[in-house]
């Protein structure tokens, strides 16, 4: 079974392996660089980690509330009960969507507390980063751990590409297709909560440190809080939409995922703002107006093509999306060739990078260190649209030759 598995990122041992390894040393890089405003070596890097990066007691303290504290009122707070998409078990699964909900009441109550009370000093984030991120690169190990351990349970449905009897292999990439207690989905809830809107207070704990610092807030942190702050209220907002995602219905709950939710995006999305908590710049109203009309373009490109495919999905008739033009399949789904989607097949992607480039240039030009983002960001899109391509090749045959030559570019129209 395993000689017939084709893996993915140059599996089963080298991608893995690399990957793995290779992320929790970017995560400590990125870190360093961005206290440092510059690239940094690796010694200084391994000098700078050996001197924090231990977990400590009010580290682990911290980390470990937060994920039962996000945990918690999920399962208190009333929220939206959703069908997902039909799985190769041919069941549905029911979620509980109360995301928005959750950051409306987190998100105001940490905010006031920090900057109108003297009773959290969120601050403390910053000053104690790099314990933080290990204690939760621990975490996402030990996590991951125990999910292959858990799949290994008689009658667990698991995902095409998680049981390839390699097992470093199927860790990385996730053997249970859907892991719950009961009916608590952790994927789902990994994938929004507490890594996501983690970011978003991650961001006013690098604000409340920049105004103990300087005594106030620049207008670039402020744009970048409320650039991201965006988009996690979209994420949230319109939660039920990753319901039919590769994430949700494809992949296992593996490193991979567990990584990405619990550490990558927390640590890693927040790099502008910690970058400015220690490298402030201060932007023009030009400047700051040009930033904010980029973010407003790729969030017009980002939002407009998901909704409309969102809409389509569940009522191909409904009046905002009837008129729409689309290639019929064999398969008898239909794919749209109008409007958003006719201008690349990925137009939400090339609006997604938009906006992570306006995070990055609210940073100014002083270092490289803020665009990693774009960079990283731009080469993930890449890779899933190489793996979308693949998926619907074989999804939809010859249609989807046809489907390429009626709309030949991939994210920006008439280049690429």
């Amino acid at each position: 079974m395993a000689k017939e598995h084709e893996f993915e990122f140059f599996g089963p041992w080298l991608g893995p392996l690399g990957i793995v390894f290779g992320l929790p040393f970017v995560c400590y890089a990125a870190a360093v660089g961005s206290a440092l405003g510059r690239l940094p070596d690796v010694p200084t890097i391994m000098g700078a980690v050996a001197k924090g990066w231990r977990p400590t007691l009010g580290t682990v303290a911290a980390l470990a509330g937060w994920m039962a504290v996000t945990a918690c009122l999920h399962v208190a707070l009333p929220g939206q009960i959703c069908e997902g998409a039909v799985l190769a078990s041919g069941k549905r699964l029911t979620y509980k969507l109360n995301g928005f909900r959750l950051l409306m009441l987190v998100y105001p109550t940490i905010f006031y507390l920090a900057f109108f009370t003297p009773y959290l000093d969120l601050a403390w984030v910053h000053d104690h980063w790099l314990s933080i991120l290990s204690t939760s690169i621990l975490l996402s190990f030990a996590l991951s751990l125990a999910l292959y351990i858990a799949s290994r349970r008689e009658g667990t449905l698991l995902a095409t590409g998680g049981q390839t009897g390699h097992l470093f292999y199927d860790f990385f990439i996730g053997a249970e297709l859907n892991p719950r207690i009961g009916s608590f989905d952790l994927k789902e809830f990994c994938e929004l909560y507490p890594g996501l809107i983690g970011w978003a207070i991650i961001n006013l704990a690098m604000a409340h440190k920049q105004l103990q610092v300087l005594g106030r807030v620049t207008n670039s942190m402020v744009l970048v809080n409320a650039f991201q702050l965006l988009y996690v209220v979209d994420g949230l907002w319109f939660e039920r939409s990753i319901l039919t995602t590769m994430d949700i219905t494809t992949d296992g709950f593996g490193f991979m995922l567990v990584f990405g939710d619990l550490t990558w995006v927390p640590f890693i999305y927040s790099l502008q703002a910690r970058y400015l908590a220690s490298n402030p710049q201060d932007l023009s109203l030009t400047y700051s107006a040009l930033v904010m009309a980029l973010n407003v373009l790729g969030y017009a490109a980002f939002r407009g093509a998901n909704s409309q495919k969102d809409q389509f999905r569940r009522d191909p008739q409904g009046p905002s999306v009837r008129h729409l033009k689309t290639l019929k399949t064999e398969s008898g789904r239909q794919l749209i060739v109008s409007s958003w989607w006719g201008t690349a097949r990925h137009i939400n992607y090339t609006g997604d990078w938009l906006m992570g480039l306006a995070w990055c240039m609210a940073c100014g030009f002083s270092s490289i260190v803020p665009y990693f983002y774009a960079v990283y960001f731009a080469t993930l899109l890449v890779h899933r649209d190489i793996r979308d391509g693949q998926n619907c090749q074989l999804k939809y045959g010859s249609d989807w030759k046809k489907y390429c030559s009626i709309v030949p570019y991939r994210f920006i129209p008439y280049v690429y």
